[in-house]
């Protein structure tokens, strides 16, 4: 019997630190920005976030203007947008500085954005893997500009398509309940 309830002990223990590492894991990733700087997941807790993979060469990068915006109206409320960097779709620029010069003189941006990373596959940044493995395949870009959006307890919440524009009445309303 004391066998028994010690196997149990030990399997509770597992579970629960199971249970408690999933937030944990999103809030110990860290990315490098096109600066070389870090942008620790864990300085946005209690914050909204939205996610999105992008790419400067891509039929979707008139989509800064509008996460630029949304940027803009909401960043006082509490939302954080950060820009993830990629080339896994084979249409971003060569270097960070090229991305960065990129995105301030066409876009303005003044958000977060990212070095380039991959977001799928196996050496898709950690960020990725965590989003899979805790939420599933809804949450791996099909293309540049996928949107993923956290809660402030840490939740992924939604996902929106590429073709989703970051001002759409959907994404701004889930983002207005999250605040």
């Amino acid at each position: 019997m004391r066998i028994f309830k010690f196997c149990c002990l030990i399997v509770s223990l597992i579970i629960s630190e199971n249970s408690i590492s999933m937030e944990k894991n999103l809030y110990n990733i860290t990315f490098k920005d096109l600066s070389d700087n870090s942008i620790k997941i864990s300085d946005y807790k209690d914050k909204v976030i939205l996610v999105v993979n992008v790419a400067s060469r891509c039929g979707f990068t008139k989509q800064y203007e509008g996460l630029q915006s949304t940027w803009e109206k909401y960043k006082d409320k509490g939302l954080v947008i950060i820009g993830i960097s990629s080339n896994s779709f084979n249409q971003e620029l060569d270097t960070s500085k090229e991305v960065r010069d990129f995105c301030e003189s066409k876009f303005g941006i003044t958000f977060p954005i990212t070095e380039t990373v991959d977001v799928k596959g196996e050496n898709a940044h950690e960020f990725y893997k965590w989003a899979l493995k805790s939420y599933g395949k809804s949450t791996i870009p099909k293309w540049n500009f996928y949107k993923i959006l956290i809660d402030r307890d840490g939740n992924i919440v939604d996902t929106f398509s590429s073709m989703t524009r970051p001002t759409s009445t959907n994404i701004l309303k889930k983002i207005e309940e999250l605040l």
